[in-house]
């Protein structure tokens, strides 16, 4: 450790500069829910909980945002997926 240290040169503020199109705000989020990110997040062998739950958001919003149509759609298309899968296992090979 050094004696003296040169500061003349610093700045006050956050080490690291807000990235454009990135707020800081203060939530309150249930412990179970922020568990669940940090589980999936650790599950996953590292990341950020924090953007898993800003891409958890944005889906919710673009869900919100579809036309009822194209939502109507989709999950015909998934439960048409679902049960040609399951009618393909319950096949018998005679």
């Amino acid at each position: 450790m050094k004696d003296k240290y040169d500061f003349s040169q610093g700045k006050r503020g956050a080490i690291d500069p807000m990235p454009r199109g990135k707020t800081r705000i203060t939530i309150r989020i249930d412990e179970d829910v922020l568990d669940w990110f940090r589980g999936e997040v650790h599950a996953a062998g590292g990341g950020n909980y924090q953007t898993l739950i800003n891409h958890a958001l944005r889906d919710c919003v673009q869900r919100r945002q579809q036309p009822l149509e194209d939502i109507l759609r989709r999950v015909v298309r998934e439960e048409l997926s679902a049960s040609k899968s399951v009618n393909k296992s319950k096949r018998v090979v005679a």
